[in-house]
Formats: C-alpha cells, sequence, structure tokens
C-alpha cells in the first residue's frame, strides 16, 4: 500500500470519529435530512476503516511471523507455524488492499438509477438506420439478460427498417451504471442488404445515455421556456390506431432541445414522460459541458461526454467488435449483438475504477 493512500485511511479514520460524535448530538438527529446523510456517510466510512484496520492488524501478524523465523533457535515445528502464519497473512494483506482500493474510488450517485437510451442513425443513410435497430435489439437483449424493464418513448422509423431515431427508459437496478459507456459513435463494417455487388460499407450511429433524475434533482423548467405541441401519434393503423392528439413535443426555448413521447394513449402520461426525458437532456447536457471544461485541462479517457468520438467499430466480415477507448478487440460479433455486452461492460468499469484510483492517488501525494 503506497504512504498516499495509507494518510487517506487514517484521514477517513478521524472523520469516521467526527461522525460518531455528530451523530450523538440531539439538535443533529432532530434534523432528519442531515442525520440520514451523515448516517449514510458514517457507514460507508466506518466500513472503509473496518477494512483498513483488518490490514494494519494483518500487517502486525506478518511482521511478528517474520520475526519468529528470524530467530535461529526456533524448533522445526515452531518455524512451520510461523511460515503457515506468514502465508496466511500475505494472502489476506493481498485481498484486502484490493478491497481497500475498491471502496476508496468515489460511487458516483448516478449509478442505480434507470436511465434513458437514445439511439440515432448517422451517416450511411438506409443502412445506417438498419444499424440503429440493430443496436436497439442488441441493448433491449442486453437489458433482457440483466432482468431489466425496457419501455419506448418515441421511435422514428425508417422507410427499409430500423430507425432514424429511437428513445429507450431502461428501469432496473444499477441501469446507468452498466450503460453509461455505451455513449457515443457506433460504427458499422459490413455488406448492406441494399449492396448488389457485395462491397462492405461503413455506417454510424450514435447512442446517448443518461441518468433519469429524481424528481427532487431535477432541472426546473421554466413554463414560459417551453414550447408544447400536441399531434397524432404514428402507428401501424388497425384497431389500435391513436385516433386522438395525445402525443407530445415538448421543445426547451433556450436550449432548442426536444423531448416527445407517443407511446401511451393517454395525452398526460406522455406530457409527464416527455418531460422528464426533457429534464434528463438538459442534466445531460450540464454535464457534458462541465467534462468538456475538465477534459480542457484533463483529457479522460472514458465518459467524457463527447458523443462525436467514435467509441467502437462492429465489423461483421471478421466477426470481431474493438471498443477503441481501451483498445478491447472481441472476436464475438454474434454474441454481442445478441445482447452479450457482459465482457465489454466490465472492461469498461475495470478501466474507469483504474483511472479513478491512479487519479486519488495523484491528488494525495
Amino acid at each position: 500500500m503506497t504512504p498516499s493512500l495509507r494518510e487517506q485511511f487514517e484521514r477517513l479514520a478521524l472523520r469516521l470519529s467526527e461522525l460518531d460524535a455528530l451523530l450523538a448530538d440531539p439538535q443533529v438527529s432532530a434534523d432528519i435530512r442531515r442525520y440520514r446523510s451523515l448516517s449514510r456517510e458514517q457507514s460507508e466510512a466506518a466500513h472503509v476503516v473496518g477494512l483498513f484496520r483488518r490490514y494494519q492488524a494483518r500487517e502486525a501478524d506478518l511482521a511478528g511471523a517474520r520475526e519468529m523465523l528470524a530467530d535461529a533457535g526456533l524448533d522445526a515445528e515452531m518455524q512451520a507455524m510461523a511460515r503457515d502464519e506468514a502465508a496466511g497473512a500475505e494472502a489476506d494483506l493481498q485481498r484486502l488492499d484490493a478491497d481497500l482500493q475498491a471502496a476508496l474510488i468515489p460511487r458516483d450517485p448516478d449509478d442505480d438509477r434507470n436511465a434513458f437510451l437514445e439511439i440515432r442513425a448517422g451517416t450511411g443513410g438506409d443502412e445506417s438506420a438498419l444499424f440503429a435497430g440493430d443496436l436497439a435489439r442488441l441493448y433491449q437483449r442486453y437489458c433482457e439478460r440483466q432482468g431489466w424493464r425496457t419501455e419506448v418513448l418515441s421511435e422514428n422509423p425508417a422507410e427499409l427498417g430500423g430507425y432514424k431515431e429511437l428513445v429507450l427508459r431502461v428501469e432496473g437496478d444499477g441501469a446507468y451504471a452498466r450503460l453509461r459507456f455505451e455513449s457515443g459513435g457506433h460504427r458499422v463494417q459490413r455488406v448492406p442488404a441494399t449492396e448488389a455487388q457485395g462491397r462492405i460499407h461503413t455506417s454510424a450511429c450514435t447512442v446517448a445515455v443518461m441518468p433519469e433524475p429524481d424528481e427532487a434533482e431535477e432541472v426546473q423548467l421554466n413554463p414560459a421556456e417551453l414550447r408544447i405541441d400536441t399531434f397524432r401519434a404514428s402507428g401501424a393503423g388497425g384497431q389500435h390506431v391513436n385516433k386522438t392528439d395525445s402525443a407530445i413535443r415538448i421543445t426547451h426555448l433556450p436550449t432548442g432541445i426536444v423531448a416527445e413521447c407517443q407511446d401511451d394513449r393517454s395525452q398526460h402520461r406522455n406530457k409527464a414522460k416527455a418531460m422528464a426525458v426533457l429534464a434528463a437532456r438538459l442534466r445531460d447536457k450540464e454535464r457534458s459541458e462541465r467534462a468538456a471544461r475538465e477534459a480542457a485541462t484533463r483529457k479522460a479517457l472514458i465518459g467524457s461526454g463527447d458523443r462525436s468520438d467514435r467509441i467502437r467499430t462492429y465489423n461483421f466480415p471478421q466477426g470481431r467488435v474493438t471498443d477503441h477507448r481501451i483498445n478491447l478487440t472481441l472476436y464475438k460479433l454474434g454474441a454481442v449483438m445478441d445482447g452479450d455486452l457482459g465482457d465489454l461492460v466490465a472492461a469498461l468499469q475495470a478501466e474507469r475504477a483504474a483511472q479513478q484510483l491512479a487519479q486519488l492517488e495523484t491528488g494525495a501525494a
């Protein structure tokens, strides 16, 4: 363990003592909101400090075992016991060190939230729209594997299939934490179904993933800055065709950001969902602008918020998918397109954790 990390754990132990004293104060317990906030902080700090104290105890055990082994007068049985103790302590220290590093990484409060996932066709015309449909299926299958619920909030189908634009709401534990890495440009290389000569084309789509804001933390929307339009939802027709203007489109006039919802027959429910999407987009715009400012001084490897960057390539002739942010190539394109994103997500999460830990160590140095 580096000296800088050890100092951080010692400071956290002091903070835990402060929190214990604060929670014992009647004035603090009378303020429910503050008490809950401090209780959460105390619980997290107690967990980390507990790990650190166990680490220190095993360090002492290892030092004692090595001291015994250095004693030339120790009999064979005691030496064997000391060797076993040293080996056990070293294994425990390695495990505790990994646990402590993971516990020290700051947790993003958005990670536990539901997510809005937007897919838009980009360069490539009809093939781009078809690929947007393939991405939609990929994410819906991935959500099924995670036991999450998906809901189509708005869709703009393309003439030959796929989508010009699709907005999904994903509901489930840790949805944003695992989908957040999908934001960016997705490039596909394959022979389109519309290509008669068998030539490989390159097309692209953009994906944006945003956390669904809590009601208490939603962006405050000024009604005077909103234009709300109603229209008839598009559909396949038949007995279920929407015969009323229940679809809603909301435009935030200062930014030009638009959100719409047409999946429900209730205009009131569609309006509520469109407002939630609009709030999430405005919040995401603020996050992206903040990330861009930070990136001016320090380039972020992951999650910079710059959606113009190409993050991933899906090469069908070679059956491979490459994530350019971490230089990871997998030759399992068929499985990935069927929703098997586990390896990619795990690698991206590990890279982000390593980057965050490196920043913590740099900041503490």
